[in-house]
């Protein structure tokens, strides 16, 4: 028999084995848990976090600096959000910069419109918005630097004999006969290139790198050239203005910027961006990091094929609710909340790949099924005459406005004798399994009553203009009524009260089947029915108050929203966003 100081030490021990497995559970939980961690980051947010454990920086500055010669498409929303999403993750700083060093191609339209598309998605710039047209002065100073350092000339070639004197991916590069002119030579010809004393193409500043990189972009490379051209922001003050490959870094240096994120098309330049930043000696560099771009099967994002489009009058702008701009998509009825879903769906990698456009059809409709109210619209209407109902009588029926949100509450809707359904709801000599309206048969007028069909009258063509019913008045929605059942429910719209509208139901623009390019000689492959307009429809009076951007579901039809540019109170015009159904799947 076991002594009480045997059990004591006995049952100690086994606690203390207890805690040690204990101890040892909580750690691999740990351990699990980072793991996952990590796993759960893409790759740019490993790359800062290992920057700010290594103290390369000790904050995060991102940005987002389009140039202003265009609106922006979807692909620019992905980058956008990545810039913003990082500052707000890492409690840093977002920039909003126009890269506006070409006047060859910007315009203020395209500023303004920029800056609407970015505040619309929800990235706050709050006082950071710059204009890399502001840092000229220093970047030409940086320009003289590089001269007196040894690190630049002044070239006399021509544009075609440059690029002949690079040399391809299998021929190393030529040195310009004018590569070894003196710094007081090179410093007097910039100073008279910015004077003004030379026609555009006739002289250039380059960087004198290395004309045998295996990279090209370092076989010195064009970084001023003169252009005589009135700047939005900046005037005639220059007549030399930088080139990309050199402005942008140093405007990313100026303004503190930790990461410049970018698409991968820029992956072969960071050895010259690393160049500029470290030969004009600034302190805390930035550093680049390339993702890959967002890409939308059949869709066009080229500017110079949506500027033909515009020029030929097939869409009506860049805002064509046919095109994925920003405006586009915006004036379409796609919300800010259903591209973030999309773009967080697509994630950030290496890898490009292409995104089916149903995606982002899922995502708005995602977003705007338990939002939005369902309304009654027809639009393809014939008229629906219920003969034993009151003659000049109508009443208000409590209409529910989302089914699936009973927050949203419910809606007066007027109900009277003559109505409005679609074409498509009455069947003279109907198929198997047609449940709708044909002779003898009854169905449920949404949140109304039953009718039966009794006849119906055609016009000289021999189209149904007219359906004549009977209605049961013991059948009121929300009656409780249990005599019997009926197997098809339409929707309707009270004629006398009804508000004409316009609707516009969009497909594709471009020919799915075909692709988007003629590979023949380049042109779209257009869909002649990518646009439907339907003048005639009609809709319940509750759109009384919609306005520009309005959404709604259509009931059976689709979502919906009021055209900003070319809808009227008293003239509604609507949008098809997408229809209800689609076959896409979210991959398991």
């Amino acid at each position: 028999m076991r002594s009480d100081k045997d059990i004591v030490a006995y049952c100690a021990c086994r606690c203390i084995q207890f805690m040690i497995r204990l101890l040892a559970e909580i750690l691999r939980f740990e351990e699990e848990t980072m793991e996952n961690e990590i796993v759960s980051k893409n790759f740019i947010e490993q790359e800062i976090d290992k920057d700010l454990a290594e103290g390369v920086y000790d904050h995060v500055c991102t940005r987002f600096p389009p140039e202003p010669n265009g609106y922006l498409h979807i692909g620019h929303a992905k980058s956008i959000l990545l810039n913003y999403g990082l500052a707000q993750k890492y409690n840093g700083t977002f920039h909003m910069r126009f890269d506006d060093t070409n006047p060859t191609k910007e315009k203020m339209e395209f500023v303004d419109s920029i800056k609407e598309d970015i505040q619309w998605l929800g990235a706050d710039w709050k006082d950071h918005l710059y204009f890399a047209s502001d840092y000229f002065d220093q970047m030409y100073e940086c320009a003289v630097k590089l001269i007196k350092k040894g690190k630049a000339y002044v070239c006399d070639l021509t544009a075609e004999e440059i690029r002949a004197y690079r040399g391809t991916l299998t021929e190393v590069g030529k040195e310009s006969p004018y590569r070894n002119r003196s710094v007081e030579e090179n410093l007097q010809l910039f100073e008279e290139m910015r004077e003004g004393k030379y026609q555009d193409g006739e002289k250039v500043l380059r960087a004198k790198i290395d004309m045998s990189s295996p990279n090209i972009n370092m076989r010195d490379p064009v970084i001023y050239r003169v252009a005589r051209m009135i700047h939005h922001n900046t005037g005639d003050k220059w007549c030399i203005y930088p080139m990309y490959d050199f402005a942008h870094p140093i405007e990313d240096a100026i303004e503190g910027i930790t990461h410049s994120i970018c698409t991968l098309e820029f992956e072969d330049h960071r050895p010259l961006y690393d160049w500029v930043v470290r030969e004009c000696e600034f302190a805390n560099p930035p550093r680049q990091i390339e993702f890959a771009k967002l890409y939308l099967t059949n869709v066009v994002t080229g500017k110079r094929y949506i500027k033909k489009l515009v020029e030929d009058g097939i869409v009506d702008g860049w805002d064509d609710p046919r095109l994925v701009s920003i405006a586009a998509l915006r004036r379409r009825g796609f919300t800010p909340e259903s591209i973030k879903m999309f773009i967080d769906m697509c994630g950030v990698s290496k890898a490009q790949s292409s995104v089916d456009y149903a995606m982002l059809e899922y995502c708005i409709r995602e977003d705007l099924k338990m939002k939005k109210s369902r309304m009654m619209a027809v639009l393809d209407p014939i008229k629906l005459v219920i003969d034993n109902y009151p003659e000049g009588e109508m009443e208000y029926l409590d209409v529910p406005n989302n089914l699936e949100n009973e927050a949203l509450g419910t809606r007066k809707v007027p109900f009277c004798r003559e109505l409005y359904i679609e074409r498509d709801d009455f069947m003279e000599e109907p198929p198997k399994k047609y449940f709708r309206l044909f002779p003898g048969n009854e169905v449920r007028l949404m949140s109304a009553y039953f009718v039966k069909c009794e006849s119906f009258v055609k016009d000289e063509n021999g189209n149904v203009v007219e359906v004549h019913c009977t209605y049961d008045p013991e059948t009121k929605s929300g009656s409780g009524f249990t005599g019997r059942k009926v197997k098809g429910t339409i929707h309707w719209v009270a004629a006398p009260y009804a508000q004409k509208a316009e609707v516009r139901l969009y497909e594709n623009l471009v020919d799915e089947e075909k692709g988007v390019y003629n590979k023949e000689d380049g042109s779209l492959n257009l869909n002649p029915n990518s646009l439907t307009v339907l003048k005639e429809c009609y809709v319940e009076p509750s759109f009384a108050d919609a306005k520009a951007y309005d959404s709604f579901q259509f009931v059976r039809t689709g979502y919906f929203c009021i055209d900003a540019k070319d809808s009227a109170p008293d003239a509604l015009v609507f949008n098809r966003i997408v229809s209800l159904k689609s076959s896409f799947r979210l991959p398991k």
